[in-house]
């Protein structure tokens, strides 16, 4: 397949370039200059980028695909097809389905249907302990051995703090990485909204920035304290930006992630009791989203991610102290990432890429032939429009689910094409 006539974005060299590039196999084989002579290859298909960026596929840390058991929120085959429709072509699926995805045989189970039935290529996490309970350590070097891709109690933490230290010890000693979800259990009681304006208004339990801050920080430290690789999973406070900051000085193996809807939504737009608003962490202030943009752009944090959390429509119709914790963000992450931060000005689209690609392969280990458009690379491409402005429309997501606030909300910029390991597997 040959690719012409598109703006070239590649994150590893932090460039932008015209130029046409050659896929055979799976592989980036070739980037020829613009106006490189073409006769020689009339039998490969060609793809016109007119007018279009070619960037790295998109590699989103943070998925709930609900496969095994939670089907009718989402599966492996609706989870990746809209996955391909955003532009995401490597997805780590998150542990919390049922069965908790505890036992070799249910991380088989995924990769093994993902192998079948997906569109874009799936890595499986671990829980930490048995059913996620809290109580038991999964067999740690059974699930590492066998491809779980990182560690993760996702939903909640570890409170256990002598276990969790066991865990840790292990995760440094096979170089693995752990996900941590951070919030503490015995502070966020019944809360379902930010506490503040939201909670008010609502008149509903609030949870306070301390329930992120103060397991982030315990985390760090016990990361820092063994040498294990941690990433803060969907950081929503101004405190951890700040803790991330601390992190880094102090030399710890800590990357975050943000998701779009804690960059783009505070909870003062919370103007109508719509649980499509509630999420886990809740939307925060104007304070916490300036911090978070900001740790973005300076490169304090690491990665966009989308925790994309599909529910049924029975589940987030309930008013918000009855429904379902959770927002859909695959097919609209990179629209809401360059209208937000991209086309105001507050980031250009190569460090996008590197938010989107780049950084999320290093976190996982594989930015050597992920994340970037590069000779050699693995043939995961994204082809995105800046120029178009679409309106998000309920029936036309590839999703089961569409708990999302941005139903009817206006973006600039599109995915046109999403290729995986040199196949088209989205068009639109």
């Amino acid at each position: 397949m040959i690719i012409k006539n598109g703006r070239v974005v590649d994150p590893k060299s932090g460039t932008i370039q015209s130029g046409i590039i050659r896929l055979e196999g799976n592989l980036i084989s070739n980037i020829y200059p613009v106006d490189y002579d073409l006769s020689g290859f009339q039998d490969e298909e060609i793809l016109d980028a007119t007018g279009k960026y070619i960037m790295p596929g998109f590699i989103d840390l943070h998925v709930h695909l609900r496969d095994p058991g939670l089907t009718y929120k989402e599966d492996i085959a609706t989870g990746t097809a809209a996955a391909a429709k955003g532009g995401v072509t490597t997805i780590c699926a998150m542990p919390n389905t049922k069965p908790v995805v505890d036992t070799v045989e249910t991380l088989n189970y995924v990769h093994d249907k993902a192998a079948k039935e997906g569109k874009v290529r799936v890595k499986q996490l671990s829980a930490f302990t048995m059913n996620m309970e809290g109580k038991e350590l999964v067999d740690m070097e059974a699930m590492n051995d066998a491809g779980a891709v990182a560690f993760s109690e996702d939903g909640k933490s570890v409170m256990d703090i002598n276990l969790y230290r066991e865990a840790m010890k292990k995760v440094a000693a096979m170089d693995a990485l752990v996900m941590a979800h951070c919030e503490d259990k015995d502070l966020v009681g019944k809360g379902v909204l930010n506490e503040g304006v939201a909670s008010e208004k609502y008149n509903v339990p609030g949870i306070p920035n301390s329930v992120e801050d103060v397991i982030t920080a315990r985390d760090m430290f016990l990361a820092g304290e063994l040498g294990a690789r941690l990433h803060i999973c969907h950081c929503s406070t101004k405190g951890t930006v700040e803790l991330m900051r601390m992190a880094k000085r102090m030399g710890f193996k800590v990357t975050a992630e943000v998701c779009p809807h804690h960059f783009t939504l505070t909870d003062a737009d919370i103007t109508e009791a719509d649980s499509n608003y509630k999420m886990n962490p809740p939307l925060r202030t104007e304070e916490d989203v300036k911090a978070l943009i900001e740790g973005l752009v300076d490169g304090t944090m690491d990665c966009i991610s989308t925790d994309h959390a599909p529910h049924s429509k029975e589940e987030k119709s309930k008013f918000f102290t009855e429904a379902a914790f959770g927002i859909t963000g695959l097919e609209t992450s990179a629209a809401l990432t360059y209208t937000a931060l991209v086309d105001t000005g507050l980031m250009d689209i190569v460090k996008m890429a590197e938010k989107m690609s780049y950084n999320p392969a290093k976190v996982l280990g594989i930015e050597e032939s992920f994340g970037h458009i590069s000779e050699g690379a693995v043939a995961d491409i994204a082809i995105f429009d800046p120029e178009a402005e679409w309106e998000v429309k309920e029936e036309e997501f590839a999703s089961k689910a569409s708990n999302t606030p941005y139903i009817g909300k206006v973006l600039k910029g599109r995915i046109t094409h999403t290729i995986v390991d040199g196949k088209l597997v989205y068009e639109l």
